[in-house]
């Protein structure tokens, strides 16, 4: 029995070792994917959360928005271990280094500080992260350096701990900033290319006021058994929320606005793709 209960509590540790990094992973794709989302619909007047995407669409949003940020840890990561092998550490070299590292560091803390100020410069959202994360890590790695040089000088781990855990911090802020301008940038190429939506054709029982330039309104006819009135043409399908249609105009322009329509026997809707030919 004692040994079905070792083992028992090994298998459920294997697998909580397993699930735990799974969960992490997980909630940082949806994060980063929500970020890009957010910042992207934003642009077309949209607050992501009226759409209703669930945890699964932010987590397939997410690879766009972190390949560059993954591509340049990476090939940080490859140049540090590159330079660490080419270097030869000396204690004159360590403590130099450590002094230009920390008036970086010093510069880019001034900088955080200095937000009220600088907060609306271009990239200062990247560039601030990026020189404290980078002197951060060049300071762990001086302080782990200087600890091989003099193994008497005191143990830095809480340092290297503490510097460690500002590397990760500022890699997470630039991260997400940097979900931020892909959303925006998708939304601004959406914009550019609505052609590549497909298009809509509405057919409404009441009059819409859409005062957006380009859309198209025609009075159907009554008949037998009809039931719409009115027919719009010019919308786009940016994006199926639930319960509900977001429409835009075919031509985006700053003076548009989207159109939010409920998924109900209200209207009727026909997609038109414009493919190639067979």
């Amino acid at each position: 029995m004692a040994e079905e209960r070792s083992q028992a509590e090994r298998w459920v540790n294997f697998a909580a070792g397993i699930v735990t990094p799974v969960t992490l992973i997980s909630a940082l794709l949806f994060y980063f994917g929500y970020v890009s989302a957010r910042s992207q619909y934003e642009y077309f007047g949209i607050d992501v959360d009226t759409i209703g995407l669930s945890t699964q669409d932010y987590v397939m949003r997410s690879p766009q928005p972190l390949l560059v940020p993954l591509l340049v840890i990476t090939l940080l990561a490859v140049g540090g271990l590159l330079l660490h092998n080419a270097i030869h550490p000396s204690e004159t070299g360590v403590r130099r280094a450590r002094i230009v590292a920390g008036v970086v560091l010093l510069l880019g803390v001034l900088g955080l500080l200095l937000y009220p100020f600088l907060g609306e410069m271009p990239y200062y959202a990247l560039v601030v992260p990026g020189v404290i994360g980078l002197a951060a890590a060049a300071l762990a790695y001086i302080a782990y350096q200087r600890r091989k040089l003099d193994p008497e000088g005191g143990s830095p781990r809480v340092l290297i701990v503490l510097l460690a855990l500002v590397t990760v911090t500022c890699a997470f802020w630039a991260t997400a900033t940097t979900a931020q301008y892909s959303g925006r940038g998708l939304a601004k190429s959406d914009a550019r290319h609505l052609d590549r939506f497909p298009v809509v054709i509405l057919d409404t029982k009441e009059k819409l006021a859409l005062r957006s330039p380009g859309l198209e309104e025609t009075a159907l006819r009554p008949g037998a058994g009809q039931t719409f009135n009115y027919r719009y043409r010019g919308l786009r399908l940016l994006v199926v929320g639930e319960n509900r249609l977001f429409l835009v105009p075919q031509n985006w322009t700053a003076s548009n606005t989207t159109l939010v329509i409920p998924l109900d026997s209200s209207i009727r809707v026909q997609f038109q793709f414009e493919n190639d030919p067979p």
